[in-house]
């Protein structure tokens, strides 16, 4: 545990908001933020940006230039210490010799896994480790799935009001959610790497799931369709971002052919729903996907929890009530004791314009 004080805590935060920037930019490699510190003041604040740049220590380093002799290093994530696309961070330490290094959390990364810690203490550095461990390690939540098990962390979110409903009997779902909550989704694609919907949703909404976030990069967009029905012309098939249909074996070849003509790639999965989600993951991992946010609709949403690949969740609650003839937020789960419900974790909640934000995770 690290050595605690208010300053640590404010300047670990100060390496947080840095390392938000790179969020939906660096994979394959994590989101980084590094403050250093001399003499009580901030002489420089580096974040990765994106792969093949310069890592968040490198770019702090060389701004804080001979004033990070002996200066402290707040780091929102363990250095690295091996030569990958860039030289190893703890060398970069070790040649400016910093008196403290003060590290979020440890990289969860095999290759480094505590080593970076080891070879800075080594060297006669002092290095305290989890301060804000709990944020640090949300910002690299989609990495350390993904080096792990070769999967993007998967993020179900959706919004519906007070009685769980995401559109009315009829279907019309436009707006469940308040205007300030929308704008706070498009803050989440911003970070994901894939956004990814069904194909009802694209029928019934014709949404173009680009995110519209300044200096966002555009999310692969995944829709699941079964039997290629997205039509040619839909506008999640235009816009300037990539565009992958998942479909199931012996999809007809016109319907291919077309929607292949127009920019689209096309996946063919399995027919169960555990082995058609592990089929598309490990093709969304072996893209280099962090993140993989699931935005709809509600038999999409039930198939990810039956085959429990779903990793966190954010549910928007608008202060309506539609009915129990409206649609549910999730379909059927045969579930048929409440003792086998699927349980969550509260993580945090907050209200955005008139609207309650819950984000959990899988317990």
């Amino acid at each position: 545990m690290a050595t605690r004080s208010e300053t640590d805590d404010a300047m670990m935060l100060a390496a947080l908001v840095a390392a938000r920037r790179g969020l939906g930019h660096t994979a394959p490699n994590p989101a980084v933020g590094c403050v250093i510190v001399h003499r009580g003041k901030i002489v420089a604040v580096g974040h990765h940006a994106r792969a093949g740049r310069a890592h968040a220590e490198a770019v702090a380093l060389e701004k804080a230039g001979r004033r990070a002799r002996g200066s402290t290093v707040y780091v929102t994530l363990e250095p690295c210490c091996y030569h990958g696309r860039t030289p190893p961070c703890t060398d970069a330490l070790l040649m400016t010799e910093p008196a403290r290094v003060v590290i979020g959390c440890k990289d969860p990364n095999p290759r480094v896994a505590g080593r970076g810690i080891r070879a800075l203490r080594a060297a006669g550095i002092r290095v305290d480790v989890g301060v804000l461990e709990n944020q640090c390690a949300d910002i690299i939540r989609g990495f350390g799935q993904w080096v792990r098990h070769g999967r993007p962390w998967v993020e179900l979110k959706l919004a519906a009001t007070m009685d769980g409903r995401i559109a009315a009997r009829g279907g019309a779902s436009k707006w469940i959610s308040s205007t300030p909550s929308r704008r706070l989704v498009q803050t989440l694609r911003a970070r994901v790497d894939a956004v990814l919907v069904g194909i009802g949703t694209v029928l019934a909404d014709d949404p173009r799931l680009t995110c519209r976030a300044r200096g966002a990069r555009q999310p692969l967009r995944v829709v699941l369709d079964g039997e290629l029905r997205t039509p040619p012309s839909a506008r999640v098939l235009r816009g300037g971002a990539s565009t992958l249909l998942v479909c199931a074996p012996g999809a007809r070849t016109a319907r291919r052919r077309a929607l292949e003509a127009v920019g689209a790639e096309i996946l063919e999965v399995g027919r169960s729903d555990r082995g058609a989600w592990n089929t598309l993951l490990s093709e969304l991992g072996r893209r280099g996907v962090h993140e993989l946010m699931i935005e709809g609709g509600a038999l999409v949403a039930a198939s990810a929890l039956r085959a429990r690949v779903v990793n966190g969740l954010t549910f928007f609650y608008n202060p309506r009530v539609l009915g129990g003839d409206a649609v549910p937020m999730i379909g059927p789960l045969g579930i048929d004791q409440p003792r086998n419900a699927l349980r969550f974790e509260t993580r945090s909640w907050s209200l955005v314009g008139e609207d309650l934000v819950w984000h959990g995770e899988i317990v």
